[in-house]
Order: C-alpha cells, then structure tokens, then sequence
C-alpha cells in the first residue's frame, strides 16, 4: 500500500513538473510574440549604466509592453553575453517583444547626421551644431570661439576653416564637443595628403598657407572643375608680387559690417585680410575648404591668367591680360551691376574711372 502512495506522489509531482514546464513555455512563447503597444514610431533611449531588466521593466510601466520578467529571463538564458549598447533605438507599431530584443542584441541604434557645407565659417558651424537634434551640448552658445577651442584641448589655434566639411554621423550621447574633434582630425589628416602631393614651385612655405589658399579658392567659385584655375590665378599673382584682391576675404573681413554689398570705400578700410591693401595671403582661413579646394591650393592649375570674371552662371571667364578682362567684364557684369569691380590695379581706388576688379 506504502509503495502505491509512493507512485502516486511521483506521477503527480512529474505531471506538476511537466504542465509547469509547458505553463512557463507557453508563457515566454506569449511574452516574445506580443506585439509592442504603439500607435506610432517612437524612440527607446537606452542611457549609459541601464540594464535589460531595467529597460524592459520600464517599458511595462510605459504599458508598450507586458511580462517584463519572462523577457529578462529570456536575455539572460538564451542571450548569454549579449551586451546591452547605449544609444536610441527605433520602434515600430508592429514590432514584437522578440524583434525588440535582438534589435537590441544588435545594437542598431538610430544614427542622425550633421552635414558641415563647404564654404561655411565657423559662425556657421557653431550654429549648425546647436540646432543638431539629439546632439548633446557642451559648447554654449556664449562662449567666444577661443574658448570652444580651449575645451577641445587646441588653446591657440584660430578656428576658421580647421574642420573638414562632410556629413557626420552622430548617435544618442554624442556631444558637439565629440563632431568638433572628427571634423578636426579629419581636416588634419586631408591637409596633411593634400600637402604630401603637392606641387614644387609654390608661392607658400607651409601647409597652414595651403590651407589658407584653399579656402579663398572655396569661396571664389562652386564650380569645382574652374577650383585649379582659380588657385592658378592667385599663385599667379602671389609669383609676381600683384596683390590677391578677392572679394571674399574682403568681405570676411569686414564681419558684420558687410551688409550684402561691397562698396569702393570698403576697399581702402584697413583689415588683416583687406587683400586690396595686404600684400599675399591673409593671416588665416576665411572658410573651410573641402578637399578639391585643398587639392586645387596646392596643385594649381598652369597658366598665363591672371584675372577673372563672373558669367552669372556661377563660373567664370578667365583673362591673360587686362584688355582682354576689361572686355569681359563689360560683356558679362557692367550692363548689370554699375558697382562692379573689374581689374587688380595697383591701388584700390579708381582715380581715373578704372574699374576695379576681383
């Protein structure tokens, strides 16, 4: 009789064990297909120091989704060493519990984007930055230049045209301090290869001047097939003591006195980078080049041009002389814009009615 109680008690503990088992089965299989509770798209931040439990618990107090503790047991049982990345993840209404978990096993965080246009200044870049979405700021907007330049670990260094322009993928987390330091070293490394080839009858000893050259041959032209001839207009120049005597360093100068227009005064007011007064280059950049701007600074292309004018198409009509420019400028400018300036002459002021040029 002792022992027909005790088959008993075993078939019915093996059949707890069992419909437990199938209970706690059927239960996890219920957790993983359950689909997310969205009505639309929506983000998951996952922040330094969270956890699975952590996410998933707060998920269910969100009511996006309920068992929160099948779930965690699910990563910890069949995601054995799986790690939990920072970053935001997208969902979707139709997401389930189990396309949740391996998105995060995955660690596809949602990746934004910050393009950096070339031509830009750093005014234009700091702004860019500060409207960056979900980028995290440490840089307030109050600070001088000099300043965003000391919490970058580069005191000294003038910031104009020292970051490369591109697009910039950024994630959850990441501080404009972060893009700053890429564009950096990303400049730094495309100057150092553009330099590595260039040509060897120059006008500028350093890369930094390279620099300097490509960023007022950016502004001179979007055209990027006429960047060599301009950078060979100005090497010209450069080669034969004639002053550069372009408008964007000019008006670069000039800050925010410049009001859309260049006036004749403006050409005689002195400024570091007044190129109708200074002889050679500016002391720095005035805009960031991209690289076929660095590529057309240090490789000029060969040439008797010494000037250029505006077609009013965005490119340019090139001259050997001053005849033919003059020329030029009256088929192309003066019929349009009565304050134009035409030729490089010796002195900025048109002292007997001698237009005066780029």
């Amino acid at each position: 009789m002792f022992g027909k109680i005790i088959a008993f008690l075993l078939v019915v503990s093996t059949l707890l064990v069992l419909g437990g088992g199938l209970w706690g089965f059927l239960t996890l299989q219920t957790a993983l297909h359950q689909p997310l509770q969205l009505q639309e798209p929506t983000t998951l931040e996952v922040p330094p120091g969270s956890t699975p439990a952590g996410i998933f618990a707060k998920l269910e107090r969100d009511h996006v989704l309920e068992d929160s503790a099948w779930l965690r047991r699910y990563w910890q049982w069949q995601m054995e060493g799986a790690v939990l990345h920072v970053g935001e993840y997208a969902l979707q209404p139709e997401m389930t519990a189990a396309e949740l978990l391996h998105l995060l096993e995955r660690g596809d965080v949602l990746q934004r984007h910050l393009t950096l246009v070339e031509g830009w200044n750093f005014a234009q870049v700091r702004s860019a930055l500060r409207q960056a979405e979900r980028l995290k700021q440490t840089l307030p907007e109050e600070w001088s230049d000099a300043q965003v330049m000391d919490a970058l670990d580069l005191s000294g260094i003038h910031p104009e045209g020292r970051f490369f322009p591109d697009t910039y993928q950024y994630t959850f987390g990441m501080s404009d301090r972060d893009l700053l330091l890429r564009a950096y070293q990303l400049m730094e490394q495309q100057l150092a290869e553009a330099w590595a080839e260039r040509a060897s009858d120059l006008p500028f000893d350093t890369p930094y001047e390279a620099l300097i050259m490509a960023s007022i041959v950016e502004r001179e032209t979007g055209v990027p097939s006429e960047r060599p001839e301009i950078a060979g207009v100005f090497t010209r120049r450069m080669n034969i003591g004639m002053k550069l005597q372009t408008d964007p360093t000019v008006i670069y100068g000039l800050g925010a006195d410049y009001k859309g227009n260049i006036r004749r005064r403006h050409l005689t007011q002195p400024t570091p980078y007044n190129t109708y007064v200074i002889d050679g280059l500016p002391p720095t950049p005035i805009a960031m080049p991209g690289r076929e701007a660095l590529q057309a600074a240090v490789n000029p292309k060969p040439g008797k041009s010494l000037y250029f004018v505006a077609k009013g198409d965005g490119s340019h009509v090139f001259s050997n002389s001053l005849v033919e420019h003059n020329r030029a400028v009256r088929q192309y400018q003066l019929s349009r814009r009565s304050d134009y300036r035409s030729s490089p002459a010796s002195t900025p002021a048109a002292a007997a009615g001698q237009d005066i040029a780029q």
